[in-house]
């Protein structure tokens, strides 16, 4: 009886927008935000058994220690799927039988999302609540824009493609996140921690910057179908894979300077 009242609710919730099973959106959104809660509350407990640096950090950086670890996971499990879902299944082919590949979806690829606004909802939120210490405004501005494009594709299941192609930039994510536990525990001037630095250079330069120089001429190759989206969407399209390269051509600058001063510390 409760399902049927929560499908119920949800189909009321979402009765304007096009969907073939109106319950995913909202029940993918809730599975991403206690993935969240669950993983951070597990960290907690767990870091500080295996890890005995974990108990010597500061309250903040224990914090941010198992916020890593929520974005850590969710970039492994969103990036597989998303590339499952962009280049190995057959839902975005260029088959002109099936219609505009930007009208195609999924039970699987709108739960993808959802659950990615999921996490994102809860990035946000402790990044709010702890502000500035996990991050300043280009921060909430990237997820922010992101968060954007995910609810837009999910609900409206226009533009889904693009989206997925954006969450696999998350595949740096898990570099990024190693960089900084290597410096938690006090490994910043280990092998490993070089190593590391040259790996995020090169995922980075792969998955956030020739990956959009891919998107941006996707979109030019086909942008008489990008026209028959509806304005939000449009504008959507074309705006957030703008800001996000920006930022991430910001972030990529930074990212290779440090690289650089790093394997110069090194070699002296």
């Amino acid at each position: 009886m409760m399902v049927i009242d929560y499908q119920n609710w949800v189909t009321q919730l979402l009765k304007g927008f096009p969907s073939e099973y109106p319950w995913i959106p909202c029940t993918s959104v809730l599975c991403g935000i206690l993935a969240c809660k669950l993983v951070y509350t597990s960290s907690k407990l767990l870091s500080a058994m295996c890890f005995k640096h974990y108990q010597c950090l500061p309250r903040m950086k224990q914090v941010e220690w198992d916020n890593r670890i929520i974005s850590t996971l969710h970039a492994m499990v969103i990036t597989a799927l998303a590339f499952y879902l962009a280049f190995w299944s057959d839902l975005y082919a260029d088959d002109q039988h099936r219609g505009s590949f930007l009208f195609r979806s999924s039970a699987l690829s709108t739960f993808v999302l959802g659950v990615s606004v999921g996490y994102f909802i809860s990035d946000i939120s402790m990044i709010l609540w702890f502000y500035p210490a996990l991050g300043g405004m280009e921060y909430l501005l990237h997820h922010l824009l992101s968060m954007a494009a995910l609810v837009y594709a999910m609900l409206n299941r226009e533009g889904q493609f693009y989206t997925l192609l954006a969450l696999l930039s998350e595949l740096t994510t898990p570099g990024i996140n190693l960089r900084w536990y290597l410096d938690a525990v006090g490994m910043k001037r280990s092998k490993a921690y070089v190593a590391n630095g040259v790996a995020v250079f090169f995922t980075w330069l792969v998955a956030r910057i020739f990956l959009f120089i891919y998107v941006f001429y996707h979109i030019y190759t086909h942008f008489n179908q990008i026209k028959q989206l509806s304005e939000f969407g449009y504008y959507l399209t074309l705006i957030s894979p703008c800001v996000l390269g920006a930022l991430n051509l910001m972030w990529f600058v930074k990212i290779t300077k440090g690289m650089m001063k790093t394997l110069a510390a090194k070699r002296d």
